[in-house]
């Protein structure tokens, strides 16, 4: 729901009533991850995507219904051999979805309010919604801030399950995590346990560009197209600066080792050295591979990253260290400009994230969405 929440949030504001369908797992080869929404308001206005097109009309009519009803059900939609015409996934895949309706009635609605704010404002923030478990449950909110503090309760007459389900979204909001998380009956007091979604609203992820180069400002469009905040670091002020880098976040003039200790990285950040000048190289990478990062790949020759290897060593990085490095940076794509360049650097840096091998999909078994969750009972696709 988070990933519409500008438009959300504004639809609360002006205190209009609405639905969200959200996906809340996924298995085999579904379009979209779990957090996915779509929301309809009692206009029939409709906002978000949950699955790219295949079942768009049928999770629109279920938001109309709960505006009409007030319930809060979770369906599954998936593909059917015996009829191929049925509303499913036609990809093959598997997702359910919850629709729960946000009006007058709606227990949630002040928790889920305080979330779309937060999440439009670009402050980080987490909403936890209870997805499996007692009926009377379902759909219940909490709106939780990066400091452990939230809004909104279960409603169970048990705070410990609210506190226990503040913490473990703090917990995924750290990590700037989205997904499922299970408690279990003895933490809930609920028979069976329940299963929370937990959405996470954070900053998006840096990716941080050395070297001011012809190359580097394609990658910046490319990082930019990804979702990362960009920044280009160069030791140079005639390169760096902002006609070059028009799109860049932030341009930085700055030896690229000192830039790198003095700057905020988490384990999202992507480093991407493209100065290929040993003098700049060995000592930004000696520093680089041993930080909790993503991703570090440096651009350069076989001979080149041969001669870098050796530099490192000698600097005393250990074997795990260097195997971090992902030298020459992108994937054999034959690029040769700088837009395919950048192209091969983005395709290896999301390859990295998703697991993916940069295999060619076709003939190949390998699974087209790698980070899918299968839903409990669901059969393999």
């Amino acid at each position: 729901m988070l990933d519409i929440a500008g438009e959300l949030a504004r639809w609360a504001e002006e205190g209009r009533e609405f639905a969200v369908a959200t996906v809340v797992a996924v298995g085999g080869s579904a379009p979209r991850g779990p957090g996915a929404a779509l929301a309809v308001d009692s206009e029939g206005t409709a906002v978000g995507s949950v699955s790219g097109g295949c079942v768009e009309g049928a999770v629109y009519d279920l938001c109309v219904q709960a505006l009409e009803d007030g319930g809060t059900v979770v369906e599954r939609f998936g593909y059917s051999d015996e009829d191929a015409f049925a509303v499913g996934l036609t990809c093959g895949g598997v997702i359910d979805v919850m629709v729960t309706p946000f009006d007058a009635r709606s227990p949630a609605r002040e928790a889920v309010r305080s979330a779309l704010s937060a999440a439009a404002s670009g402050e980080p923030t987490a909403l936890a919604r209870v997805v499996r478990g007692p009926a009377e449950l379902l759909g219940r909110a909490l709106s939780v801030r990066s400091d452990g503090s939230y809004e909104g309760s279960y409603g169970s007459g048990s705070t410990e399950l609210d506190r226990t389900a503040a913490a473990e979204a703090r917990a995924m909001l750290d990590a700037g995590r989205t997904g499922t998380r299970d408690l279990a009956e003895d933490g809930t007091q609920c028979p069976g346990g329940l299963t929370l979604l937990v959405e996470s609203n954070v900053p998006p992820p840096r990716m941080i560009v050395f070297g001011a180069i012809d190359f580097a400002a394609a990658l910046v469009r490319a990082g930019k197209f990804l979702g990362y905040h960009v920044t280009v670091c160069d030791a140079r002020p005639v390169f760096a600066t902002r006609a070059r880098f028009p799109e860049a976040d932030d341009l930085v003039v700055d030896w690229p080792h000192r830039y790198l200790r003095r700057t905020a990285t988490d384990r999202r950040t992507v480093l991407c050295v493209l100065t290929h000048d040993a003098k700049f190289d060995v000592p930004l990478l000696e520093q680089a591979l041993r930080m909790p990062v993503a991703f570090v790949g440096a651009m350069g020759s076989r001979r080149t990253h041969a001669d870098r290897d050796r530099k490192l060593r000698e600097a005393g990085l250990k074997e795990s260290e260097l195997a971090r490095l992902r030298s020459p940076i992108g994937l054999d794509l034959g690029a040769r400009t700088p837009e395919e360049t950048a192209l091969s650097i983005a395709a290896e840096i999301v390859a990295a994230r998703r697991g993916g091998t940069g295999a060619p999909l076709t003939g190949s078994a390998t699974p087209i969405h790698h980070d899918g969750r299968r839903p409990a009972g669901a059969e393999a696709a």
